[in-house]
């Protein structure tokens, strides 16, 4: 159901605050799903599916430029400042079908002169031919999905590579030419002990990523690890772990800017950036979403829909829904993404992006300066150390 963002205003404290336009819109990006994947890992909660032998390039392709055409109207002389391939696994489809891909949006919606492109690939994928043609198309970062280098937690996770295809994959996107690239890495694994996940991250740093995503395994809902939960390490160990690898992250130049991102001097990720500021984003795939805002205020959330069969389908429309964002959602919509940030975002972010004036945020913050959850800093919205750790009860004096 879409409902009207402008029906009803916010109101703190008696003080009516009315959505008002936007001064100006801020970043676009795309967003671009591949679901399939050689197999679902046991932790995984993306829509992902096991892939067929032989994979509908072409078709997804058509499908995608398709679906991006119906969203067309709403960014119409506006230009991407990224785009990124998320999975699944992008880098099962062929260099050819992903340049036609990029060409036909690039003929749709305008490139920045320093777009960044990033496509997730995971070790057991790498052909060095391959990621060369990637490297040619403008393809200019990688996201390789490691998780650990150790055999026993690679089986536990379910995962196709081992240790030493872990290592030569970084070396093969180093010769590809790609100089900027992510390695993904979990802590907290089955039986994981303080020296096995310190061990991890000092292999990671060892082949010299521009930037790390080091987070802790969750189990979530409708995956194999939720209903046949393995042992995962206790409390105590993941709370270890969790300062000692930040210590060495930070040792070794890796800044943490993100709760669970760490980037040398220069290098963060500008499209997750763009997701933590509340900036915009098309999404195009099976169960894709996508975030844009209007020039009269209204900010729409779109979803498409989620079964690869049901997307290629001519028959089923590609969006599944949208939602208007209303006055009394925006401020926890937006600070659930800015207070991400170790250093948060300039007040003045908030009103650019929402439409809401800042007074609409005070009684929350009042609340949370006073629990020492929000800094007293009136230029800033940023989480203090204490609200970092408990992201969850700071957000909550922001919802209505």
């Amino acid at each position: 159901m879409t409902h009207d963002s402008s029906a009803s205003p916010l109101i703190f404290g008696g003080a009516q605050s009315p959505r008002a336009a936007l001064p100006q819109l801020p970043p676009l990006a795309l967003y671009i799903h591949i679901p399939w994947c050689v197999r679902k890992c046991p932790y995984c909660d993306f829509n992902s599916h096991t892939a067929s032998p032989v994979l509908p390039e072409e078709e997804y392709v058509d499908a995608l430029l398709a679906d991006l055409d119906q969203d067309l109207h709403a960014v119409y002389g506006r230009e991407l400042s990224s785009i990124f391939f998320g999975g699944g696994t992008p880098s099962l489809f062929s260099a050819q079908a992903l340049g036609r891909l990029l060409k036909g949006v690039e003929q749709r919606i305008p490139f920045a002169s320093d777009i960044e492109i990033t496509l997730e690939a995971n070790p057991g994928t790498f052909e060095q031919e391959k990621f060369v043609a990637y490297r040619a198309l403008g393809i200019n970062r990688l996201s390789i999905g490691i998780q650990s280098f150790q055999q026993e937690k690679l089986k536990a996770l379910g995962r196709i590579h081992n240790g030493d295809e872990a290592i030569r994959a970084a070396g093969m996107a180093r010769q590809a030419g790609f100089d900027n690239f992510n390695l993904d890495l979990m802590h907290g694994l089955p039986d994981q002990s303080l020296d096995d996940a310190l061990d991890d991250l000092r292999q990671a740093i060892a082949l010299k990523p521009t930037h790390l995503s080091w987070y802790q395994l969750t189990l979530e809902p409708n995956t194999v690890f939720w209903n046949q939960p393995p042992t995962l390490p206790e409390d105590d160990t993941l709370w270890d772990i969790q300062e000692a690898g930040q210590a060495l992250l930070a040792e070794h130049g890796y800044a943490q800017y993100e709760v669970s991102a760490y980037a040398q001097h220069g290098r963060p990720a500008r499209h997750n950036l763009n997701y933590w500021s509340f900036g915009d984003f098309i999404g195009i795939g099976a169960g894709a979403h996508g975030k844009l805002s209007h020039p009269d205020g209204r900010i729409v959330r779109t979803w498409k829909t989620r079964l690869p069969k049901d997307y290629l389908n001519p028959a089923k429309s590609f969006q599944a829904g949208e939602k208007a964002l209303t006055n009394e959602e925006l401020p926890f919509e937006f600070l659930m993404n800015a207070l991400r940030l170790t250093e948060g975002v300039e007040a003045r972010l908030y009103p650019e992006r929402t439409g809401l004036t800042l007074e609409s945020l005070a009684q929350g913050r009042r609340e949370a300066e006073q629990s020492g959850l929000l800094q007293v800093e009136p230029s800033r919205l940023a989480a203090t150390m204490r609200g970092q750790l408990f992201l969850n009860d700071l957000l909550q004096n922001f919802l209505t």
